[in-house]
């Protein structure tokens, strides 16, 4: 599974959603992790009330899980569920990248809980379903 997280120094979960210029995105399984891309955004990223800012963003992380954010607005939040993406807020701006990819790697060798779990299905659920409309047009 794909797994973003907002990052303005690449080693931190330390960026708001909406003001992230950059969003690093790791592949991850119960065999480990590696990194994917970092995704860039420019503009006004700070402008509060503007939807279209996170548009991009939402586009970009589309086929991802989950995104690590350190704050994210309530708009932002829903429009990413629909997508399939569960938004999850990170204790602290000082929680490492890789800290959390190690954890999460450990949770999949285990027993993931209930949220995980959902998430993941999900994540197929949408993909199934992208792949049958594919197929009726």
């Amino acid at each position: 599974m794909k797994i973003a997280f907002t990052t303005s120094d690449r080693v931190h979960i330390n960026a708001h959603f909406g003001w992230a210029r950059q969003i690093d995105v790791y592949e991850v399984s119960d065999q480990g992790y590696s990194f994917v891309e970092t995704l860039n955004f420019e503009g006004d990223l700070k402008e509060d009330g503007n939807e279209d800012k996170i548009t991009p963003k939402l586009e970009a992380i589309g086929d991802c899980t989950i995104v690590y954010v350190v704050a994210i607005g309530g708009s932002a939040a829903a429009r990413l569920i629909k997508k399939g993406v569960t938004p999850i807020k990170a204790r602290s701006e000082e929680e490492k990248i890789a800290e959390m990819l190690t954890k999460l790697v450990q949770t999949l060798k285990g027993n993931p809980p209930p949220w995980l779990r959902k998430a993941l299905k999900q994540k197929d659920t949408v993909f199934v379903d992208e792949v049958e409309n594919e197929a009726t047009v």
